[in-house]
């Protein structure tokens, strides 16, 4: 009866996470931000445990693999996806003069397409296995939720245009199916010499949390992508 509970425990956490992305979708179409990336935050910590109780307890299966790149996707693909597509939608109402603006919110659902390309990219590359290649979705949705929930207004100002979030989505689109190789912080030891580039991440991230508020996890993911071009070399 043990083995049998706990072998559907992370597969629970996985469905949780899977819960909480879908009213993060429903959030963003309701232009409720910051609620949205507060379901985000929940589906990453089930995100995380869910991996972590998996190894703990042995309780690996091909359906909780397959089950956790379909929630990863809703969660961090199409949440952030909603998020960015009700912002353009905003966006758009308030420019005049924008060409293709009857289509433009649609592209911010290559966020999605490409989160689903990166798992996929993910779960068949064995090379991903104690650092990351390309950027994670996680970090990635944490990014455009975050973004959004922090700086609403200034996005939605006259001085921000609407084909300028169209190439920042491409972009960051590129990034989750790039080559680029991007740190984990995964520790083995707490030895500095050995974790030098998380320690240094982490100690940045601390400033960027307490002066941007809403907006660091923003900040902070820009800075994770930043160290890893900055380390690429050293670590390759």
């Amino acid at each position: 009866m043990a083995n049998l509970i706990t072998r559907h425990i992370p597969n629970t956490l996985t469905c949780l996470n899977l819960f909480f992305g879908g009213i993060a979708c429903v959030m963003a179409f309701q232009f409720k931000y910051e609620a949205a990336l507060c379901c985000i935050i929940i589906s990453a910590v089930f995100d995380f445990f869910d991996g972590l109780t998996a190894r703990a307890l042995k309780a690996y299966s091909t359906i909780g693999k397959d089950l956790d790149s379909l929630a990863d996707d809703v969660s961090f693909g199409v949440a952030p996806s909603v998020i960015m597509y009700s912002l353009l939608t905003e966006k758009i109402s308030l420019t005049e003069s924008v060409y293709f603006a009857d289509w433009l919110p649609y592209t911010a659902f290559l966020i999605a397409v490409f989160s689903a390309l990166r798992l996929a990219k993910f779960n068949n590359d064995t090379r991903q296995t104690s650092s990351f290649i390309g950027l994670p979705v996680p970090a990635n949705a944490l990014f455009w939720a975050s973004l959004v929930a922090g700086s609403h207004e200034e996005l939605l100002s006259s001085s921000i245009h609407p084909l300028y979030l169209l190439v920042l989505i491409c972009l960051f689109s590129w990034l989750l199916v790039s080559e680029i190789p991007m740190f984990s912080l995964k520790f083995k030891s707490l030895s500095w010499s050995k974790n030098k580039v998380s320690f240094s991440f982490l100690l940045v991230c601390i400033p960027l949390l307490i002066l941007l508020k809403i907006s660091s996890f923003a900040a902070i993911i820009v800075w994770y992508i930043v160290l890893s071009l900055l380390t690429w070399k050293k670590r390759g």
